[in-house]
């Protein structure tokens, strides 16, 4: 390999490490969020219904984020903040229904995803479009202006495989570790099968402790979206907001800013979700489409039987 392809591989490799790196709260978000979508399926499907979910994720960043991201960025730059609040709503509608869920208020996703491995996979490709949007986009911005068009292509390429594996791959060993720690039960040794017994007590925790966070993780991503674009298109009043409470707070250091930036966002988030649920409840009473109920909560024609 010549000199020079070295030194233009080096160049997207650092561009693509140091453009993701904006990102990572999103990834964080993303491999927190994905793990609630195998919960229910035989152990035997785990592996399979995440690899399934990773090709999707790739292909949303390869077939569709990528080419509509750059010919957005050069020819229709006013039209993506517009795209971003669409994105946040939805993460925002979808956070504010599992809240609701946790609180015994289902109403119109009955748990089939547990069952029909077909629209499991297809709401968690759904939400990987949302997340994996932002991260590309965030990437993108990150990237030196001056850059040609085969190099940021490339270097979005390098952020979307990079991004896919580090998600997957942890989603992967979370979803197996309970198959981890039932092997080390076997192990000859006492204080391997001591370890072993604890990682399978603790995984109904753990997951349960994962889908708050994935529940959080989409309010949060999802009321940011919505704040800092509607900023974009002229509505300042929440980011002026947010602005104002981070300014008044920032003696306090980074860290408390960024949780009470978190928090801010995820409450917006929750409201604005709440809101788009009560209008879908509208629109579906309008039409005289009943809700159905959550499974485990059972509807009074079932509590009267």
């Amino acid at each position: 390999m010549s000199v020079g392809l070295l030194a233009v591989v080096d160049d997207i490799l650092t561009a693509a490490i140091k453009a993701s790196s904006k990102s990572a709260g999103v990834v964080i978000d993303d491999a927190a969020v994905t793990p609630q979508y195998v919960q229910g399926i035989t152990p035997a499907r785990e592996l399979p219904v995440v690899a399934k979910i990773a090709l999707g994720s790739i292909a949303n960043k390869f077939l569709i984020i990528i080419p509509v991201a750059m010919l957005l960025a050069a020819f229709a730059p006013w039209v993506l903040p517009y795209l971003l609040i669409i994105g946040g709503s939805y993460l925002c509608f979808e956070g504010a229904e599992k809240v609701l869920e946790w609180f015994g208020f289902g109403h119109g996703h009955v748990e089939e995803g547990a069952r029909d491995e077909k629209r499991l996979v297809f709401g968690a490709i759904r939400t990987d479009l949302i997340l994996s949007t932002e991260i590309m986009l965030i990437s993108l911005a990150s990237l030196d202006p001056e850059m040609g068009l085969w190099q940021t292509l490339a270097v979005l390429a390098v952020i979307a495989l990079l991004m896919t594996v580090l998600v997957y791959g942890a989603v992967a060993l979370l979803v197996k570790i309970d198959d981890i720690g039932l092997r080390m039960e076997q192990s000859p040794a006492a204080r391997v099968r001591r370890t072993g017994a604890a990682i399978v007590r603790s995984m109904p925790a753990v997951f349960r402790v994962i889908s708050v966070i994935g529940t959080v993780a989409m309010l949060w991503v999802g009321g940011h979206l919505v704040i800092v674009n509607l900023g974009e298109v002229g509505f300042h009043l929440l980011e002026d907001l947010l602005h104002g409470v981070e300014h008044a707070i920032e003696a306090a250091g980074p860290v408390v800013v960024w949780i009470v930036d978190t928090a801010i966002s995820a409450v917006v988030g929750f409201m604005a979700g709440l809101l788009i649920v009560g209008v879908v409840l509208g629109i579906a009473r309008l039409f005289g489409k009943r809700p159905d109920f959550q499974e485990g909560h059972a509807s009074p024609e079932a509590a009267a039987h």
